[in-house]
């Protein structure tokens, strides 16, 4: 790839620049085509807040890069997510996020 070219490429580092703690969760857009978004989310000590769920008209998928998470689903079961672990979110399958301990970073894929 001659420079011009790598110089233009859009890059970055899934680590770097992290929101404070105080912020909570922080949703960052890092790639978007029609169909198909990826975000960092950044989650500190975070849970969804009572009786809430996601229900998304989409496919996600998830993976925790560092720190831990428990999602949970409607039907009551619960999923621990630790560095390394993935999982697929079907649309409108309903899920929160029970807890995160200390901070957690997620990649995130929407399809569809």
């Amino acid at each position: 790839m001659s420079e011009s070219h790598a110089a233009a490429l859009p890059c970055g580092n899934l680590l770097a620049a992290l929101p404070s703690a105080h912020d909570g969760e922080a949703f960052e857009t890092l790639f978007e085509r029609a169909g198909l978004r990826i975000e960092r989310i950044v989650s500190h000590d975070h849970a969804s807040p009572e009786g809430f769920w996601y229900d998304q008209p989409y496919d996600e998928w998830v993976l925790v890069t560092t720190g831990e998470a428990i999602l949970e689903f409607d039907d009551g079961s619960r999923r621990c997510m630790r560095p390394g672990d993935w999982a697929v979110l079907r649309a409108h399958v309903r899920h929160r996020v029970a807890a995160t301990f200390g901070r957690t970073i997620w990649l995130a894929v929407h399809a569809g």
